[in-house]
């Protein structure tokens, strides 16, 4: 169903205020800092200064034996293994602590432990080392290298997957077009920054028999899971908590070797654990993202209908293969999604997944949809500055159109439904292109040049059973589930298995509580996070949490309300067809009501107050899948305003507006914030992000003097439209949003900025669009000549 928002709404469509942020912003919070155990050690890792080498020799310090533990110390523990089921795929095995070599800088190599972090650090650096240096692939370009030696025991070369696409007839596009053009584009590799680091607490609680795993993780019973698999252990051994979790964007789902090294520490020693990773870590052995490489082709008519795409992807994933997303998650998504919101029938593609002696490459806000959704819309612009016409123009000619929904992509997704060329539209109006004109007139003469922007994208959420199958993946994240109970003075616990780390899913879920129940949302206490509450579920990524908790919420809401219903009605004796529920009280037609506070009572105070066929009691489990697997597809168009400084390379951002749709919004205020929070990200990967590395595979921002992120100074507000179309597919017709603001924003401001160049020949076509980049852009050969 679609709900139309409205400001007094406390229930869906509302923009009612974060329930949990009275506790974040006061302070009265518990982060994994936060959390001690009497006579708790703090843990630093020894890692690995050199990208590749065997270890030669490994020597404790003295007197420090019992504080200092290698990997054989750990006891018998299986490595993560991340397998996939596409064919051809090349496993690694990614130990806890380094078995006898590593494979990137940062990679840990013995676990210290000391009363203080401080003591711990020290002991770290009194670990002897004998390094025999290898040669390190530190290049997407040397991962075929015969002469450079595999990574991994039993490779040929340094390579995880090669995967292709072949849809329709690209031979017959190519001799129709009107326009062939190729293009090469580059997104560089990023860290993710999380407000949080990672951090892990492990300690054995005597009283359940329990080894307590707390992370600051987005899926603890997943990890929950592998950990049991690798530690050899019965999940009902393992308890594993999520508190509060200060950001993560893709970071903390994974299972880390950390987490895996602290709890076989705990279950070999009984000592409890803490380690918080610091900023340096962070950047140096946190996963990191991106690092994509595009040669596209596409082949088009005289008006820019594109008739065919070719695409060579080149995918970076580092050392490791990450649980349990696999290495070729990147490359999947970018291959898949390339096609984007476009009608591309004929499409061939080759996707590469390369393996390197870098940080392994993870999940991180937009999952490899920011690197296709870049090639693509350059592409776009690329043809409509070849055929001089204007680029809205050219994406309104090429959208789906509302009429063939739902959509099978050549890319192999099924869009459920959607208007783009609304979305584009009201892009525009926002942007008023036609102040660029007066605006380059105003910087006449000066260095000071302007530019428009545009990208749309897609964004899958929700994932269902038959995408993740699909995928290959260890686990198939296709369902959610939520367990709710009323308290016996008439409050509303949810249990679920979701985590919330900002997105402000405690309120949603709430509201939802609110439309099917009638209950304050200030009467609902949302848990999760911990393994010993809530029910078995799959955790917060992929613009999923809303979708799938949120109808599991309502499917368990609506099951509760029928059985407060029918007590509802015998207490005031009338039938169950004559009642409603309505703020926290059940109303009879007649007027007449009864308050959930007593119905509670009832139920579990004075059960001979209940109807004969009702149970006590007043709690409900259930789980929600969406109607088909496909997902539900969010969608929007960003337009940026730009000018171009040609003396220094800086970039301003002028004017930003955003046109999307995610379905039935739940909070629109939530949603606001979540988009602004992408767009800070998408302009971080646009602007300023990267994280470089040597030839000898040494990474060059390891503090925030060398890598650079966007404040709030760089941050525009940009204005919001929603369009809302509800998916058919999800209960309420919600669509996931989580990840869209981060999308497109690096394909928006390179196209802005090239508009602003092209008058001078110069272009660029490499993220983040740097100030030197810039300037070497505007000193290239074609670019004097244009300029001169």
């Amino acid at each position: 169903m679609a709900v139309a928002t409205a400001p007094d709404r406390k229930g869906i469509g509302g923009s009612i205020r974060r329930i949990e942020d009275a506790r974040l912003l006061s302070g009265r919070s518990t982060f994994i800092a936060d959390i001690g155990r009497p006579g708790i050690w703090e843990v630093a890792f020894l890692r690995s200064p050199v990208a590749h080498a065997n270890l030669v020799h490994l020597e404790k310090p003295a007197g420090a034996e019992d504080r200092v533990f290698f990997l054989a110390d750990l006891g018998a523990i299986l490595p993560i293994r991340a397998d996939s089921q596409a064919p051809g795929f090349r496993r690694s095995d990614y130990p806890a602590i380094a078995d006898g070599k590593v494979r990137f800088v940062g990679e840990p190599i013995a676990i210290c432990l000391g009363r203080t972090r401080g003591e711990a650090e020290d002991l770290a650096q009194a670990v002897l080392v004998d390094y025999d240096e290898l040669p390190a692939v530190a290049d997407i370009a040397q991962s075929r290298n015969p002469d450079l030696p595999p990574i991994h025991p039993g490779w040929s070369e340094n390579v995880f997957l090669e995967s292709r696409v072949d849809v329709g007839d690209v031979d017959a596009a190519r001799a129709a077009a009107a326009l062939s053009l190729t293009r090469r584009y580059r997104m560089n590799r990023q860290a993710i920054v999380s407000l949080e680091g990672r951090g892990v607490v492990t300690y054995r609680d005597e009283r359940t028999g329990e080894l307590v795993v707390y992370s600051s993780t987005q899926f603890p019973h997943v990890i929950r899971t592998a950990l049991a698999e690798c530690l050899g252990m019965k999940e009902r051994e393992l308890r594993v908590v999520a508190p509060e979790v200060g950001g993560s964007f893709g970071v903390k789902n994974n299972l880390n070797p950390e987490e895996l090294a602290l709890a076989a520490l705990t279950r070999r020693t009984g000592k409890a654990l803490r380690w918080v990773e610091d900023r340096r870590e962070h950047l140096i052995a946190s996963a990191h993202a991106r690092e994509h490489r595009y040669e596209v082709t596409v082949h088009a008519d005289g008006e820019g209908r594109v008739l065919g795409l070719e695409a060579t992807i080149e995918v970076d994933a580092g050392a490791y293969s990450v649980w349990p997303w696999t290495a070729p998650m990147e490359a999947g998504m970018a291959i898949g999604f390339l096609p984007g919101p476009y009608a591309i029938t004929s499409y061939r593609a080759t996707a590469l997944t390369c393996a390197s002696n870098k940080s392994p490459l993870g999940p991180y806000r937009g999952v490899g949809r920011p690197g296709a959704c870049f090639a693509i819309e350059r592409t776009m612009d690329e043809i409509a500055a070849a055929l001089g016409l204007d680029p809205v123009e050219v994406r309104l000619r090429n959208y789906v159109r509302p009429d063939q929904f739902p959509w099978k992509s050549a890319g192999g997704k099924t869009y459920d439904i959607g208007d783009y060329g609304a979305s584009a539209r009201a892009a525009r109006d926002m942007i008023r292109p036609e102040r660029v004109a007066a605006l380059r007139q105003e910087h006449a003469g000066s260095d000071w040049r302007i530019g428009i922007g545009y990208a749309t994208y897609l964004e899958q959420t929700a994932h269902g059973t038959a995408e993740w199958v699909q995928r290959g993946l260890p686990v198939v994240f296709g369902y959610e589930q939520a367990e709710i109970h009323m308290t016996a003075d008439g409050m509303l616990v949810m249990d679920v298995p979701i985590q919330n780390h900002g997105q402000g899913l405690e309120t949603t879920l709430a509201q939802v509580a609110h439309d099917e129940l009638g209950i304050d949302p200030a009467q609902v206490v949302v848990r999760h996070g911990d393994t010993s509450l809530a029910p078995y579920g799959m955790g917060t990524f992929a613009s999923r949490s809303m979708v799938m908790s949120g109808g599991a919420v309502g499917r368990a809401c609506e099951a509760l309300a029928a059985k407060i219903r029918k007590i509802g009605a015998h207490l005031l004796q009338v039938t169950e067809e004559n009642v409603r529920l309505k703020d926290g009280e059940v109303v009879a037609a007649g007027g007449a009501s009864v308050p959930l506070a007593e119905i509670a009572m009832a139920a579990y105070l004075h059960p001979e107050r209940l109807p004969d066929t009702v149970e006590p009691g007043l709690s409900v489990i259930a789980s929600y899948r969406t109607a088909r697997d496909t997902g539900a597809w969010s969608y929007g168009t960003h337009a940026v305003l730009v000018a171009v400084d040609t003396g220094t390379g800086l970039v301003e951002i002028l004017d930003y507006a955003i046109a999307h749709d995610c379905g039935t919004i739940v909070n629109p205020m939530i949603v606001d914030g979540q988009m602004m929070g992408g767009l800070a990200q998408g302009i971080g990967t646009a602007l300023y992000e990267e994280m470089p590395y040597s030839e000898d595979g040494q990474p060059l921002a390891s503090t925030f003097m060398d890598y650079l992120v966007p404040g709030a100074p760089e941050v525009p507000r940009a204005r919001i439209e929603h369009l809302s179309i509800p998916s058919p597919i999800t209960r309420y017709g919600i669509k996931g949003m989580g990840e869209g603001g981060a999308i497109p924003p690096p394909a928006a401001i390179c196209n802005a900025v090239n508009d602003a160049l092209r008058p001078l020949g110069a272009a660029i076509d490499e993220t983040p669009l740097t100030p030197d980049r810039i300037i070497r852009a505007l000193m290239a050969p074609q670019a004097g000549e244009a300029g001169a």
